[in-house]
């Protein structure tokens, strides 16, 4: 059992990413207790090389991600493009290079950080914000994080994804094993574009979201109460 535990509970969300929760709920599954996400699937989603590898090879339109070691080892491929922390956590880097003092810039402020770039991809200055839980999907626009105006407020009003921009987002928790997650699509491009995917993300504001995730923890609970049951007949 890990330290200080005593009886598995019914479900365990698994919404913090660091080292440590996801070594703590693999250690749960591994004593048969029902962990939403799965750290496997979690543990995924904090990696963008292998986030994107996944998705591209699932035939997902995510955008072109490339690992380029230290940000104070960069040298950079042509102006503009975006460079990432390749491990996703709260504050991590995301930032648009557009020339080399730019550059210079951030390497002074994260000189050991991993990093991916991606191309530079014009938009509106939004993101699409689509979050599912269970299968129902909710969605926002936010002001990107590349965007000149991204300290003005966040979200924009209720916004309805196209049929076919729901369906992309209901197929990537097939191809991540998520059933909570969020996925962020680049605004104002003519095709779809993925740009990141998090697993067990904050929904707020979104009416419904709160039930919705009771009702998923509670399903997962009443199974796990009916497997030793039927192994039981």
């Amino acid at each position: 059992m890990p330290s200080g535990a005593g009886e598995l509970a019914d479900v365990y969300l698994l919404k913090a990413r660091t080292p440590q929760a996801i070594a703590l709920a693999r250690e749960l599954e591994g004593l048969g207790a029902v962990v939403i996400n799965s750290a496997a699937a979690t543990e995924l989603c904090q990696d963008r090389v292998r986030m994107a590898e996944l998705a591209r090879g699932a035939g997902l339109p995510f955008a072109a991600t490339t690992p380029a070691g230290r940000l104070g080892e960069l040298t950079g491929p042509e102006h503009p493009f975006v460079v990432k922390s390749r491990h996703s956590r709260r504050h991590d880097l995301v930032a648009k290079v557009d020339s080399a003092m730019r550059l210079r810039e951030l390497a002074g402020r994260w000189p050991d950080e991993e990093v991916v770039i991606q191309p530079y991809l014009p938009g509106n200055g939004w993101d699409q914000k689509l979050w599912v839980i269970d299968g129902r999907l909710f969605a926002a626009r936010r002001r990107s994080e590349l965007s000149p105006a991204s300290d003005e407020p966040g979200l924009a009003g209720a916004w309805e994804p196209p049929a076919e921009v729901a369906a992309l987002a209901l197929r990537v928790g097939e191809v991540f094993g998520l059933d909570v997650y969020g996925v962020d699509l680049l605004d104002g491009a003519a095709e779809p574009v993925i740009v990141d995917v998090n697993a067990f993300p904050g929904v707020r504001g979104r009416p419904g979201a709160p039930e919705t995730l009771a009702t998923l923890a509670l399903r997962a609970a009443a199974e796990r109460e009916r497997v030793p049951a039927a192994r039981g007949r």
